[in-house]
């Protein structure tokens, strides 16, 4: 091969490279994730990077306890993580496929998302209180 021919080539090269790091860097900037509480009262989004984007809570949340309640935030939360995770994992696998790189990008989302599509236990149901329920027998406060 002439010194020509392998430099078109390798310019080649570099131009797909090119394009297909701006194809995922652009996937990476719009994907992100999403989930909602099995009873549908709290939904997070996530960006690519598990930050909460934002948050729903309906109005049947106020029967909560406030524990109950940020467990359940968290949990959606979580949720919402492992979805982004999912969805940057695809991104990447069109630009390095099944890799060792894509070892070292699963290795950096959010709850260690494996790729595997496995979750943690599932939330306990929650128990609602009714407003006079709460108010008739008040949470004990420890201080």
């Amino acid at each position: 091969m002439n010194p020509e021919q392998w430099l078109a080539q390798y310019d080649e090269t570099l131009q797909r490279t090119a394009a297909s790091a701006q194809k995922a860097e652009k996937a990476l900037r719009e994907v992100g994730g999403s989930a909602t509480s099995a009873d549908g009262d709290v939904t997070v989004r996530v960006s690519a990077a598990g930050v909460t984007t934002d948050l729903v809570l309906r109005p049947s949340v106020r029967e909560l306890e406030p524990e109950q309640l940020a467990r359940v935030i968290l949990e959606v939360t979580r949720q919402a993580q492992r979805d982004a995770g999912a969805r940057v994992v695809a991104a990447m696998e069109d630009l390095v496929g099944d890799s060792a790189a894509l070892d070292v990008v699963k290795s950096f989302l959010p709850q260690g998302y494996a790729g595997d599509a496995a979750d943690g236990p599932a939330a306990k149901p929650r128990e609602r209180r009714s407003d006079d329920d709460y108010f008739d027998n008040p949470p004990e406060v420890v201080h």
